[in-house]
Protein backbone atom coordinates (compact mmCIF):
# COMPACT_ATOMS: atom_id res chain seq x y z
CA UNK A 1 0.00 0.00 0.00
CA UNK A 2 1.40 3.33 -0.97
CA UNK A 3 2.06 5.86 1.48
CA UNK A 4 -0.27 8.95 2.82
CA UNK A 5 2.54 11.47 2.08
CA UNK A 6 2.88 10.49 -1.71
CA UNK A 7 -1.19 10.13 -2.01
CA UNK A 8 -1.35 13.88 -0.44
CA UNK A 9 1.21 15.22 -2.78
CA UNK A 10 -0.77 13.81 -5.97
CA UNK A 11 -4.29 14.67 -4.53
CA UNK A 12 -6.09 17.97 -5.95
CA UNK A 13 -6.99 20.84 -4.20
CA UNK A 14 -10.47 20.01 -4.48
CA UNK A 15 -11.01 16.72 -3.43
CA UNK A 16 -9.71 17.95 0.53
CA UNK A 17 -13.11 18.78 1.61
CA UNK A 18 -14.41 15.74 0.18
CA UNK A 19 -12.08 13.22 1.24
CA UNK A 20 -11.35 15.39 5.21
CA UNK A 21 -14.22 17.69 5.01
CA UNK A 22 -11.97 20.44 5.07
CA UNK A 23 -10.37 22.84 2.21
CA UNK A 24 -6.19 22.02 1.68
CA UNK A 25 -5.55 25.64 3.21
CA UNK A 26 -6.88 24.52 6.16
CA UNK A 27 -5.60 20.70 6.08
CA UNK A 28 -1.68 22.25 5.68
CA UNK A 29 -2.55 24.93 8.72
CA UNK A 30 -3.24 21.59 10.75
CA UNK A 31 -0.69 19.63 9.46
CA UNK A 32 1.78 22.65 10.08
CA UNK A 33 0.34 23.56 13.77
CA UNK A 34 0.62 19.14 14.75
CA UNK A 35 4.22 19.17 13.16
CA UNK A 36 5.29 21.92 15.40
CA UNK A 37 3.99 20.81 18.34
CA UNK A 38 5.13 16.77 17.51
CA UNK A 39 9.19 18.87 17.38
CA UNK A 40 8.69 20.21 20.21
CA UNK A 41 7.62 16.69 22.09
CA UNK A 42 9.79 14.81 20.63
CA UNK A 43 12.78 17.49 20.81
CA UNK A 44 15.19 15.10 23.01
CA UNK A 45 14.20 11.63 20.90
CA UNK A 46 12.85 8.57 22.05
CA UNK A 47 10.87 5.83 20.43
CA UNK A 48 9.66 7.04 17.02
CA UNK A 49 6.28 6.66 17.21
CA UNK A 50 4.36 3.83 14.29
CA UNK A 51 2.12 6.65 12.94
CA UNK A 52 3.72 9.83 11.23
CA UNK A 53 1.93 13.09 12.01
CA UNK A 54 0.22 13.22 8.76
CA UNK A 55 -1.67 9.88 9.67
CA UNK A 56 -2.46 11.47 12.90
CA UNK A 57 -3.93 13.79 10.99
CA UNK A 58 -5.43 12.13 8.70
CA UNK A 59 -6.74 9.59 11.14
CA UNK A 60 -8.59 12.39 13.09
CA UNK A 61 -10.20 14.07 10.05
CA UNK A 62 -12.00 10.45 8.82
CA UNK A 63 -12.84 9.52 12.18
CA UNK A 64 -15.15 13.12 12.88
CA UNK A 65 -16.34 12.37 8.97
CA UNK A 66 -17.60 9.29 9.02
CA UNK A 67 -17.01 8.10 12.55
CA UNK A 68 -15.54 4.74 11.32
CA UNK A 69 -14.85 2.26 14.56
CA UNK A 70 -11.50 2.29 16.11
CA UNK A 71 -10.50 -1.57 15.37
CA UNK A 72 -11.20 -0.60 11.24
CA UNK A 73 -8.81 2.60 11.24
CA UNK A 74 -6.25 0.25 13.65
CA UNK A 75 -6.67 -2.54 11.39
CA UNK A 76 -5.78 -0.31 7.66
CA UNK A 77 -2.95 1.41 9.56
CA UNK A 78 -1.49 -1.98 10.84
CA UNK A 79 -1.55 -0.81 15.33
CA UNK A 80 -3.79 -1.14 17.96
CA UNK A 81 -6.82 1.03 18.95
CA UNK A 82 -5.52 2.49 21.56
CA UNK A 83 -2.75 3.92 19.30
CA UNK A 84 -6.13 5.32 17.34
CA UNK A 85 -7.59 6.70 20.36
CA UNK A 86 -4.25 8.26 21.72
CA UNK A 87 -3.51 10.12 17.89
CA UNK A 88 -7.32 11.48 17.88
CA UNK A 89 -6.69 12.73 21.72
CA UNK A 90 -3.33 14.39 20.97
CA UNK A 91 -4.54 15.80 17.72
CA UNK A 92 -7.47 17.25 19.36
CA UNK A 93 -6.00 18.64 22.07
CA UNK A 94 -2.63 19.96 19.87
CA UNK A 95 -5.45 21.76 17.53
CA UNK A 96 -7.79 23.12 20.61
CA UNK A 97 -5.15 24.49 22.30
CA UNK A 98 -4.35 26.37 19.00
CA UNK A 99 -7.07 28.56 18.98
CA UNK A 100 -8.04 28.94 15.24
CA UNK A 101 -9.67 25.51 15.13
CA UNK A 102 -12.16 26.25 18.20
CA UNK A 103 -15.58 26.22 17.86
CA UNK A 104 -17.39 29.34 19.53
CA UNK A 105 -18.04 29.18 23.55
CA UNK A 106 -21.53 28.42 24.18
CA UNK A 107 -22.45 32.48 24.87
CA UNK A 108 -21.02 33.42 21.87
CA UNK A 109 -23.93 31.32 20.10
CA UNK A 110 -26.92 32.55 22.67
CA UNK A 111 -25.49 36.08 21.86
CA UNK A 112 -26.30 35.22 17.73
CA UNK A 113 -29.30 36.15 16.30
CA UNK A 114 -31.29 33.69 14.85
CA UNK A 115 -34.12 33.88 12.29
CA UNK A 116 -37.18 31.64 12.75
CA UNK A 117 -39.76 30.49 10.23
CA UNK A 118 -42.79 29.04 11.71
CA UNK A 119 -44.70 26.15 9.58
CA UNK A 120 -48.45 25.49 10.20
CA UNK A 121 -48.93 21.34 10.81
CA UNK A 122 -52.03 21.19 12.18
CA UNK A 123 -53.62 18.10 12.17
CA UNK A 124 -56.41 17.28 9.09
CA UNK A 125 -59.11 14.47 9.44
CA UNK A 126 -58.38 11.47 7.64
CA UNK A 127 -61.75 9.40 6.86
CA UNK A 128 -61.46 6.22 8.33
CA UNK A 129 -64.30 3.20 8.73
CA UNK A 130 -66.11 3.10 11.90
CA UNK A 131 -65.58 0.18 14.47
CA UNK A 132 -68.95 -1.34 15.21
CA UNK A 133 -69.90 -5.29 16.09
CA UNK A 134 -70.82 -5.84 12.74
CA UNK A 135 -67.62 -5.50 11.37
CA UNK A 136 -65.86 -6.96 13.79
CA UNK A 137 -65.80 -10.67 14.24
CA UNK A 138 -65.91 -11.66 18.25
CA UNK A 139 -64.16 -15.11 18.86
CA UNK A 140 -65.86 -17.11 21.57
CA UNK A 141 -64.42 -19.16 24.47
CA UNK A 142 -65.48 -22.11 22.85
CA UNK A 143 -63.89 -21.85 19.55
CA UNK A 144 -60.50 -21.15 20.85
CA UNK A 145 -57.85 -23.64 21.80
Amino acid sequence: MESNDKRIKRLESSSYQNLFGVKKEVFDLMFSVLESAFGILHKNGGKPPKLSVLDKLIITLDYYKSYRPFDRIAFDYGVSKSAICKSIAWAESVLIKDKRFQLPSKKELRETEFEVILVDCTESPIQRPQKNRKSSIPASKNDTQ
